[in-house]
């Protein structure tokens, strides 16, 4: 079935936004592969010094709680996406293992807020160690909730299947999500670089697969999509999107602050 005209230029358009804003970005933002990792980071977390690890004397581009939140969700999507069009949630034996993890990173969230308010007291000491695990955990139950979502939306005939159904699999997930977060945690720098370097990875697969669906639903085409050659041009339009978000937050916030750094508690 031939497109619409309209549909044609919007996908040249998107794509040319998308090549724009990636250059004007890579301009902007400092030089160096961790200094791009520093500038996703930078548009989705507050990048704390004392609430993330460090490579030496430097941060991670992400603070402790996001860095295992969103390689918790690449691995997660990692193991998931690949294994087709699965677009059944997994059942509720598995739901209640990442609902704990929602209301461990909700509690621990919650906690380490009330810690910086003086005269507060919070619930138990925070560390860092606890933010990475609790992010870890959350990271997870987001790529499982994406990927069904994914599949419904995306394929033209999604298979009525999860993609996480055995208990093998899961414990597969968590414990390589586990030696993850024990690689970020271990200041070696040879384990500790890459896993900085797949956590902002994450920060910007999920946005485009985020975006991927919006741009779907807002020009009606769901469930038009046999493979993902064929979906390639709303895959460009999500990461331009994504893109766009990363670029016009960070420039909002160096304005507002006139530094990459991460902001410093009193």
């Amino acid at each position: 079935m031939q497109r619409p005209p309209w549909q044609l230029w919007l996908k040249a358009g998107l794509g040319a936004l998308a090549l724009g804003v990636l250059l004007a970005w890579w301009e902007f933002t400092p030089p160096g592969v961790l200094g791009k990792a520093d500038a996703i980071g930078y548009a989705v977390c507050h990048r704390i010094p004392s609430h993330s690890f460090f490579l030496g004397d430097r941060p991670l581009p992400l603070c402790a709680r996001c860095s295992g939140t969103f390689l918790g969700a690449l691995i997660g999507l990692t193991f998931q996406l690949p294994r087709g069009r699965r677009a059944l949630a997994p059942s509720w034996p598995f739901r209640l293992v990442f609902i704990a993890f929602a209301l461990a990173f909700v509690l621990d969230g919650v906690n380490s807020f009330l810690s910086l308010i003086p005269h507060l007291p919070a619930l138990y000491p925070p560390n860092n160690l606890l933010r990475l695990a609790t992010g870890s955990g959350f990271g997870l139950g987001i790529s499982v909730l994406l990927v069904p979502l994914f599949s419904q939306v995306v394929w033209t005939d999604p298979c009525p299947e999860p993609a996480l159904s055995q208990g093998w699999q899961l414990f597969g997930l968590l414990g390589t999500t586990a030696l993850g977060a024990l690689g970020i945690a271990s200041h070696i720098p040879i384990l500790v670089l890459p896993l900085a370097l797949l956590s902002a990875l994450g920060v910007l697969t999920l946005l485009t697969l985020c975006y991927t669906l919006f741009w779907i639903l807002l020009l009606k085409r769901e469930n038009s999509f046999s493979d993902w050659n064929a979906l390639r041009g709303f895959l460009l339009a999500g990461l331009g999107t994504a893109l766009l978000q990363i670029f016009l937050v960070d420039g909002v916030r160096f304005f507002l602050t006139g530094t990459w750094a991460g902001f410093v508690l009193p």
